[in-house]
């Protein structure tokens, strides 16, 4: 129990640390809490802590939402939801280890073509809808979208408040969709809920540290810090699938 303790601890310290400062850490909470639950049951671990950061976040940021942006990204965002968990409903441990290895090294490589590349076709309304599908299935799968949505958002030309605010929207909706979805599956329960209360702790630490030491991060040496961590856990989620 001290173990499951520590690694809900640890998760709940970098949800709350990446949704309040520069973002980018998702890719990691998913892999810690296999630490301790191995398997597909550690996606109904974390929505939990998903759902409460959201929720303080839709809060803080409340106005000047693009509901316009929303309409045209949701629809095939909830879709790509539905279809992600008929392949969760079809698939063993090991496959889905091995799964979430590849979506870590895709979301890796599509946040290094970003940094290189212009992305303005996600202006296209095409754009708009396989993104929303793609980041639907991502989503459901790895708990990992957030590349896509801000892939997808940036390139919409909106100020920084209505960017912000859009995209802390966007995560709260469709988490609050992925809820009946997991619960079918038996990935979330009211023993993982409360097993998954343990990380509270760690998300409130976080988010505090986050939100007070944003101005203080470099943010180009921390994207690339979490790049490289992330990639070790891929690769060690191929290799012990």
């Amino acid at each position: 129990m001290d173990s499951v303790f520590v690694v809900l601890f640890l998760a709940g310290l970098i949800t709350g640390f990446s949704k309040f400062s520069v973002g980018g850490m998702g890719l990691l909470v998913l892999p810690i809490v296999m630490i301790a639950f191995p398997g597909p049951e550690a996606l109904g671990m974390i929505l939990p802590l998903y759902i409460i950061t959201d929720i303080l976040a839709v809060w803080s940021y409340r106005s000047k939402i693009a509901w316009a942006v929303l309409a045209r990204f949701l629809p095939l965002a909830f879709l790509g939801v539905f279809v992600a968990s008929q392949f969760l409903a079809n698939i063993d441990a090991g496959q889905f280890v091995s799964f979430l290895g590849f979506m870590i090294l895709l979301m890796i490589a599509l946040g290094l073509y970003l940094d290189f590349r212009p992305a303005s076709f996600m202006q296209k309304p095409w754009a708009a809808y396989s993104m929303g599908f793609f980041g639907g299935i991502v989503t459901m799968m790895a708990n990992a979208a957030g590349p896509i949505f801000s892939l997808f958002l940036l390139e919409q030309k909106l100020d920084k408040e209505t960017y912000v605010s859009t995209r802390a929207w966007a995560f709260f909706i469709i988490n609050v969709v992925k809820l009946p979805f997991y619960i079918s599956l038996g990935l979330l329960s009211l023993e993982t809920t409360q097993a998954s209360l343990y990380a509270v702790p760690g998300l409130m630490v976080g988010s505090f540290v986050g939100y007070h030491f944003l101005k203080k991060v470099n943010p180009v040496q921390f994207k690339w810090m979490i790049r490289i961590m992330s990639m070790i856990a891929a690769v060690k989620l191929f290799l012990f699938s």
